[in-house]
C-alpha cells in the first residue's frame, strides 16, 4: 500500500517569470522611441513627396529632406526621454550616479 506520510500539505515556490520594473521601463521607451521615429519618419517624407511634387518639378531631394527632419526630430526627442530619466523626479526622488 501506499505510504501515507507525503509532504503534500506544502505548495511549490512560484516562478517569477515577469520581467524587472526598470526593464519593463527600458522596453517602453524604446517601443515608444522606435514607434515615434516610424511616424515622425514617414510624416516627413510625405510633406517631402508633396512639396517635390508641388514645388519642385519632382526632384527627389525634398523627400529625403522631410524623411531626415522627421527622423532626426524622433532621435531628439528619443535622447531627451532617455537623459530625463537620470534627472531628478517631480517627486523629490533622485537617481544616485556612481
Amino acid at each position: 500500500m501506499s505510504n501515507s506520510t507525503t509532504n503534500s500539505s506544502i505548495p511549490p515556490a512560484p516562478v517569477s517569470r515577469t520581467r524587472p520594473l526598470s526593464e519593463a521601463l527600458l522596453n517602453e521607451k524604446w517601443d515608444r522611441c522606435l514607434s515615434s521615429m516610424l511616424i515622425r519618419s514617414g510624416l516627413g517624407l510625405s510633406f517631402g513627396v508633396v512639396f517635390s511634387v508641388l514645388l519642385f518639378k519632382r526632384r527627389a531631394w525634398p523627400a529625403w529632406v522631410g524623411l531626415g527632419f522627421g527622423a532626426g526630430r524622433a532621435w531628439e526627442e528619443c535622447d531627451n526621454s532617455f537623459k530625463n530619466a537620470s534627472l531628478a523626479s517631480k517627486d523629490g526622488l533622485r537617481v544616485l550616479r556612481p
